[in-house]
């Protein structure tokens, strides 16, 4: 028996900026009982509100924050919140999460979620307390950074603050939001960023500065923290599959940095604009660069946390010494460091602390940036679009000034604020074939000439390029299957899909190794559920399923399931990768096998009796 209480708070804040109104309604259990909450239920909320072919950037596109049945809990590394919309990179749903402290206040203040519509006339921001939440104005906040906004609100609150502990958390956006960049993030506490696809540029076009939330009523909202059988589990959890488990330990002990020795070894770390997959001054950015150089503590920053990946970090000296931070991780090393020819792990932090105050996702900006780099050395953009910047591949002052430019939109940052599918339309002349993205999100840190699986992960991610829905690089190049066949990849992608799905959706943090079984342990503790791992498969599948039917919709299909030229055409040149390409032959292989096993047709179309047998049918816009 599915019971709400013990995990939910039963509630959803729906606020429309337009007619400055704020009303609660109940939390749809029928839906959250079929996709759980975070990834499945927020896309389910999407897909019944907004309207086909809506504008990204219309009054009537939505904002949906969605915890989980985990969020809030004890249970180590399961307070996130996904924050979905309609993407403006992309124009397909985007779900991308966020940690820290907000997600867990949020479930404390007495909501699983909020719906936001409409677009305010002035700047505003939405402050939640203990059920109760009225919009405020932010006139005042608009043009300001992140840290400056935050440190801002929680100030006005009255609370004493110890930036995560005390006082409201605070989810904002900087001027790369209000200026519609198509990569904009939202930024919770500070440093944990709602990065990927754009949601800070949706908050921007509704004038929405920022979101604070308190909740003090922490025993009321989740009384299953008190639990001793759920605490059992919970203890269980922390320590066989946590502390006693190798798969943790390197994130335990230096985060994802540690992922840069992997990356360069397998001949995939991207570099120069994906020209290559080895950088020869990686050991000056990767895990023992960061200890060496900037590292102050390794700690866990979000609530409830057993693994604490999260690095403390201060620039020692040079000439951004003083500079105080968290970070760089592993995606804004190999995308702000090698990918832009920087070697200096000081610079990079710089261009991560500047990216995280003017409010961008740091794994497209890098890819941006490093393609106009390209560009310039190639002679197709010159210092005369460029405003006088010498945009060369390890330019560390050209480079520290494209944030800014970006964000605000000036000169060729006008041009790079559009993503780099946007972009290289705007620019021709060629450029189109060294844009590294898939339905126009830009490629991750993980090339995948050296790891095909990556190739079909990120041509089929339900929100562009993504290496978070499928990660099957972690099987091959960094395990023990072979990486250079397609043979088995179309399997290896799907079951991840499936599996992250469930994750996302009960708002796991993707550090923790958790299979299904894993899930449905934790699932069934909160939610006195018996779920077993093959009935959350079905769920995953269902869910994944969900967000394929929505960007159907919105006219997607097999045409934009693809791999840029570069992949297939440029055969890597040195390292263990030496050689390789993904011939299209091979990539429509993987992706006529990977239609196959989900059951949808030679376009991707999902059949009617998949739709119907997942329990579908009653999707808007489905029959």
């Amino acid at each position: 028996m599915f019971k709400l209480g013990r995990a939910y708070c039963g509630k959803i804040l729906k606020v429309d900026l337009s007619k400055n109104e704020i009303v609660e309604e109940p939390l749809r259990t029928d839906w959250a009982e079929k996709f759980v909450g975070g990834k499945g239920l927020g896309i389910r909320y999407l897909f019944d509100l907004l309207l086909p072919g809506t504008d990204p950037y219309s009054p009537e596109n939505i904002i949906i924050l969605m915890t989980g049945p985990l969020t809030g809990t004890v249970a180590s590394t399961m307070s996130r919140m996904a924050n979905v919309t309609k993407s403006p990179a992309t124009g397909t749903q985007s779900d991308s999460y966020s940690g820290g402290y907000f997600p867990a206040e949020l479930k404390f203040a007495g909501y699983d979620g909020v719906i936001i519509t409409g677009r305010s006339p002035k700047p505003v921001y939405l402050a939640i307390k203990d059920g109760h939440a009225e919009l405020r104005d932010a006139s005042h906040l608009w043009g300001r950074g992140v840290f400056e906004t935050t440190d801002l609100i929680v100030k006005e609150s009255g609370e004493q603050s110890k930036r995560y502990l005390d006082g409201p958390k605070v989810g904002c956006i900087g001027p790369a939001g209000e200026n519609k960049v198509r990569y904009a993030a939202v930024a919770y506490d500070m440093h944990h960023f709602a990065g990927r696809g754009g949601t800070g540029a949706v908050m921007g076009s509704k004038n929405l500065k920022a979101i604070s939330v308190r909740g003090t009523k922490q025993a009321k909202a989740l009384s299953i923290n008190s639990d001793p059988s759920f605490l059992g589990v919970v203890r269980e959890v922390i320590k066989k599959d946590i502390q006693e488990n190798p798969d943790e330990e390197m994130l335990m002990k230096v985060g994802t940095p540690g992922i840069v020795v992997l990356s360069q070894g397998g001949g995939l770390l991207p570099t120069r604009n994906f020209q290559t997959g080895m950088f020869n001054k990686a050991d000056q950015i990767n895990a023992d660069a960061l200890a060496d150089q900037i590292l102050i503590r390794h700690q866990s920053t979000c609530y409830s946390c057993a693994i604490g990946c999260r690095n403390v970090t201060r620039v020692k000296d040079g000439q951004h010494a003083g500079l105080e931070g968290e970070g760089p991780e592993y995606e804004t090393l190999a995308l702000c460091g090698s990918n832009m020819g920087i070697e200096d792990i000081r610079v990079v932090m710089k261009f991560n602390e500047e990216c995280s105050d003017w409010g961008l996702d740091t794994i497209s900006t890098g890819n941006v940036c490093g393609w106009a780099m390209e560009l310039f050395e190639r002679g197709i953009l010159t210092r005369v679009e460029t405003d006088g910047l010498e945009l060369r591949f390890g330019n560390s002052e050209a480079a520290a000034a494209l944030p800014q430019l970006i964000a605000l939109r000036k000169g060729i940052g006008n041009v790079l604020a559009e993503g780099v599918a946007r972009a290289s339309k705007m620019i021709g002349k060629g450029s189109e074939r060294y844009a590294m993205h898939a339905k126009g999100l830009e490629y991750p840190g993980y090339d995948p000439r050296g790891t095909f699986g990556m190739a079909l992960a990120y041509a089929t991610a339900d929100r562009g390029a993504d290496h978070n829905r499928a990660w099957p690089v972690g099987y091959d190049a960094f395990g023990k299957l072979d990486p250079f066949t397609p043979e088995g990849k179309a399997d290896l992608v799907q079951r991840d899909q499936i599996r992250t799905s469930v994750k996302w959706s009960t708002t796991m943090c993707d550090f923790l190794a958790a299979d299904l079984k894993l899930c449905a342990r934790l699932l069934n503790a909160a939610c006195e559920t018996n779920h077993d791992e093959e009935s959350l498969k079905i769920i995953g599948k269902r869910i994944w399923v969900m967000a394929r039917l929505f960007n159907i919709r919105e006219g997607f299909s097999r045409k934009d399931d693809t791999i840029p030229p570069r992949i297939y055409q440029d055969a890597l040149p040195e390292g263990s990768s030496k050689g390789k390409v993904v011939t299209l032959q091979d990539f429509d292989k993987m992706l006529t096998d990977y239609y196959r096993l989900w059951g949808w047709d030679d376009q991707g179309r999902p059949t009617e009796a998949t739709v119907s047998e997942l329990g579908l049918s009653d999707l808007p816009g489905t029959k």
